[in-house]
C-alpha cells in the first residue's frame, strides 16, 4: 500500500535523511559514498560527515537554538574545525558561531550566541569546508553542507530523561558496565561535561573517574576500571542552573538521580551481543524501494559503536548505498536509513551487513559482537508507509484549534508546547515554564513545559505567528490521513484482510484484545473503541515486528468519526486501558483520524497523535479538585477546530 508517497513529501524524507550523494539534490554539498566507513573505491580513506543535527531540510528549527553538530566517520584534527565549520542564516548571510571538537564522540559542534535568535521562517545552510582533517593530516573530500528552515517560535521545552541504563533500584549489575541516560530529545555535547555528570559509590561518596560521551539524546559514562562487586553506587545528572541542556538551552527542571548495585562476581559482563531479528527478515523478497533496515540486538548496545563503519548496506553485487545509521537505546534497534530509493525495477537484492570483531559493534560492556550478521533482501518497485508530516504542529502536545484550551486538576503536566488560535483567555489551568500564568486556581495548576501560544503570547513571540502556522499544518496532516486521501484502509474484523487481526472481537470498529501489525485501518462502523465493554475491557497492542519506521493510521467516518478509551464516567474504572507499543513501534509513528473527537477515559495510557475537528477530552471524573489517577498520552491532542479538555492529563510530546 503506497502512504504519503508525493513528490514532496519523499524527497523531504529523503533529504531529511540524506548524508551523502543525495545532498546534492537538496542543494547541499555532496560526498562520495561511504562503504563501512571508508570511501568507496577510495585510498587513503577521507574523512565524511555521519550524522548532523538539526537535520537536513529539517521544516521547524526552533528560532533559539544554540548548537549544530556534526559526527565524523573517524577522529578529527580540532584544530581544523575551528574555521570550516560554519553558518549562513538565512543562506548567504554568515551568522556568527563557536566551533569546537569532541574527541570521545568524533562531533564538532558549532555553538550560536546567546542573542540574536535565528532569523524566522528563513532558510539556513551549515556548511563544513575540505580544510577540516582527520587526526592524520587526511581532508574532507568536498566540502559538506546542509541546509535546514527554522520556525517562528522558541524552544522552551524543558528535556527529561526517559530512561537510564542500568534501571533505578537494579541489583546484581556487571562490574564492567557503562553507565547512562537516554533524553527526551538531543542535548547540548557541552552541557554534559565535567559536574553535570557524576558516578559516585553511595554509601562512602567515592567519585568514580571515568569518560564521558555523548550521541544525539543518549549519554554514555565508561568507568576507568571495573566498579567494586557488591557496592550501591549512584548516578546524577545536574539539572536547573548551570545543569544539562537541550541544544536551545533548556536545562532539566532539577537533578536526576538513581542508584543500583553491583553483582557480587568481579568477572563482569563477558557475553558478547548478537541479532535476535531484523527487519526486512533475512531472504525476504518483494522489500519496498524506501525501506530502512533495522536489527534488533540482544542487548543494550553502545551507540557509539553502531555507525556507518560497523553498519552498512549494498547491492550483492554493486557500491555500498549511502545512508544514515541511528541506534535507539529504548528499544536495541539500530537503523540504516538509506539515502535515496533503492533499486525497486528490475528486483534487486541486497546484503545489510552489522559487522562483528574488534571494530564491530560494542555492548555497554565493552563485549565485541563474534562474527558479521548478515541480512539478505530482494527488492521490488513497491513503497513502504511514512508518517505525514506535521510541521509547525509538531512541538504542540495539546491544541484547542480556534477554541479553548482547559485544565482541570492539579497533576496535569504537558512536556511540549500548548496553544490555540484565539485569545489568551482562552487558556484555562496552567502555568508554562515562561512563567506565564493562564486563570490558576486551587484547584487546577497543571504545568507546561513548554510555552502557552495564543494570538498575543507568549511574550517576545510574533502574536499569533506560531498558532496560526500550526493549525494549518495540522489541517494538512488531518487530510492527508483521511479516508479520501487515503484510501484502501484495512478492516479489523476480516481475516481475510487481516489474518492477525483476531476477527470480529468484541465488535467490528472495537480494538480491544488486538494485536496490529502496521497499516492503514478504517472503520467499517464509523467509529473505534478500545476497552469500552465491561467487564471485558482490553488494551490494543501495536506490534513493529523491528521495523523502527513502521506506521499505523486508524481512521474513522468522515465528519462524524469519534474514538473512545477506556470506561467513561465520574467513576474510577477497576482496570486502566493501555495503549501497548512492542517490538520497536514508536509513539510519534501512529496517527487517528477522528473528524467529530475523542474521549479518552480517566486512567487510560493512550498513544499517538489525535487530529480532530471536534472536541478532545481526557478524564470524566469529577470532585474538587478531581483526585483520579493520571490519563497519560504519549503523542499529540490535536482539536483543529474545537477545544481540548483535560483532567489530572499528563501528555508527553513523542521525541522527532
Amino acid at each position: 500500500m503506497t502512504i504519503f508517497t508525493t513528490f514532496d513529501d519523499r524527497v523531504a524524507r529523503l533529504c531529511a535523511l540524506a548524508l551523502t550523494a543525495a545532498l546534492a539534490a537538496c542543494g547541499g554539498g555532496t560526498q562520495t559514498p561511504i562503504l563501512g566507513g571508508v570511501d568507496a573505491g577510495a585510498t587513503p580513506v577521507a574523512p565524511t560527515v555521519t550524522a548532523v543535527v538539526p537535520l537536513a531540510l529539517a521544516p521547524a528549527v526552533a528560532l533559539n537554538t544554540k548548537v549544530l553538530t556534526a559526527t565524523f566517520s573517524k577522529p578529527m584534527n580540532r584544530a581544523t574545525l575551528l574555521s570550516s565549520f560554519t553558518l549562513a542564516c538565512p543562506t548567504g548571510t554568515p551568522f556568527a558561531g563557536t566551533a569546537d571538537y569532541t574527541a570521545a564522540s568524533t562531533t564538532a559542534t558549532l555553538t550560536l550566541p546567546a542573542l540574536p535568535n535565528l532569523p524566522a521562517n528563513a532558510n539556513c545552510t551549515a556548511t563544513i569546508t575540505t580544510a577540516a582533517q582527520d587526526s592524520t593530516g587526511l581532508a574532507m573530500a568536498n566540502n559538506f553542507s546542509w541546509t535546514f528552515r527554522t520556525s517562528s517560535t522558541p524552544d522552551s521545552t524543558v528535556p527529561t530523561v526517559i530512561s537510564t541504563l542500568n534501571a533505578n533500584g537494579a541489583v546484581n549489575v556487571p562490574v564492567n558496565t557503562k553507565v547512562g541516560a537516554t533524553f527526551s530529545e538531543a542535548m547540548n555535547p557541552a552541557s554534559l561535561v565535567g559536574a553535570n555528570f557524576a558516578l559516585k559509590e553511595s554509601v562512602s561518596n567515592n567519585p568514580v573517574a571515568g569518560g564521558l560521551a555523548l550521541s544525539a539524546s543518549t549519554v554514555l559514562f565508561t568507568p576507568s576500571v571495573s566498579l567494586t562487586p557488591s557496592t550501591a553506587y549512584t548516578a546524577t545528572i545536574k539539572g536547573a542552573s548551570g545543569g544539562a541542556s537541550d541544544l536551545a538551552g533548556n536545562r532539566l527542571a532539577a537533578d536526576y538521580v538513581w542508584s543500583w548495585t553491583t553483582a557480587a562476581s568481579p568477572s563482569g559482563d563477558t557475553v558478547p551481543p548478537t541479532v535476535l531479528g531484523s527487519n526486512p527478515l533475512n531472504l525476504a523478497i518483494g522489500v519496498c524501494i524506501n525501506k530502512t533496515v533495522n536489527v534488533t540486538f540482544s542487548e543494550a548496545m553502545d551507540p557509539l559503536s553502531v555507525t556507518n563503519s560497523s553498519f552498512n548496506l549494498a547491492p550483492t553485487a554493486g557500491a555500498a548505498v549511502p545512508g544514515l545509521v541511528s541506534y535507539d537505546p529504548l528499544t536495541h534497534i539500530a537503523s540504516f536509513n538509506p539515502s535515496g530509493n533503492l533499486i525497486g525495477t528490475p528486483a534487486t537484492s541486497y546484503v545489510a551487513t552489522v559487522k562483528g570483531g574488534a571494530s564491530g559493534v560494542k555492548d555497554v560492556a565493552g563485549n565485541t559482537m563474534v562474527a558479521d550478521h548478515f541480512v539478505h533482501f530482494t527488492t521490488n518497485a513497491s513503497t513502504c508507509a511514512v508518517a505525514p508530516r506535521l510541521g509547525a504542529m509538531a512541538p504542540f502536545g495539546s491544541f484547542g484549534g480556534s477554541s479553548s484550551l482547559t485544565n482541570d486538576g492539579l497533576s496535569t503536566r504537558i512536556h511540549g508546547d500548548v496553544g490555540v488560535n484565539a485569545a489568551s483567555s482562552s487558556i484555562t489551568g496552567l502555568t508554562d515554564s515562561g512563567g506565564n500564568v493562564y486563570t490558576v486556581t486551587g484547584d487546577n495548576a497543571g504545568i507546561v513545559n513548554g510555552l502557552v501560544y495564543t494570538l498575543t503570547d507568549p511574550p517576545l513571540s510574533t502574536p499569533g505567528a506560531a498558532v496560526i502556522a500550526a493549525q494549518a499544518d495540522a489541517l494538512t496532516a488531518y487530510n492527508s490521513i483521511s479516508p479520501a486521501s487515503l484510501a484502501g484502509g484495512i478492516d479489523v474484523s476480516s481475516l481475510s484482510q487481516c489474518p492477525s487481526c483476531g476477527g470480529l472481537g468484541q465488535g467490528a470498529g472495537q480494538l480491544a484484545w488486538r494485536t496490529l501489525p502496521p497499516g492503514v485501518y478504517l472503520s467499517t462502523t464509523g467509529t473505534y473503541g478500545i476497552g469500552i465493554t465491561a467487564p471485558n475491557a482490553g488494551n490494543l497492542t501495536l506490534d513493529a515486528a523491528g521495523d523502527a519506521n513502521a506506521v499505523w493510521v486508524f481512521q474513522t467516518a468522515a465528519s462524524t468519526g469519534t474514538l473512545t478509551v477506556g470506561l467513561t464516567g465520574p467513576a474510577v474504572p477497576a482496570t486502566a486501558i493501555q495503549v501497548l507499543l512492542i517490538n520497536g513501534a514508536l509513539a510519534k509513528n501512529v496517527f487517528w483520524y477522528v473528524p467529530a473527537g475523542a474521549t479518552i477515559g480517566t486512567g487510560s495510557t493512550m498513544v499517538g497523535t489525535l487530529l480532530s475537528n471536534a472536541s478532545i477530552t481526557f478524564s470524566t471524573t469529577g470532585g474538587s479538585p478531581p483526585t483520579a489517577p493520571d490519563t497519560r498520552l504519549f503523542g499529540r491532542a490535536i482539536a483543529i477546530a474545537a477545544g481540548v479538555t483535560m483532567t489530572n492529563t499528563v501528555i508527553t510530546v513523542p521525541a522527532p
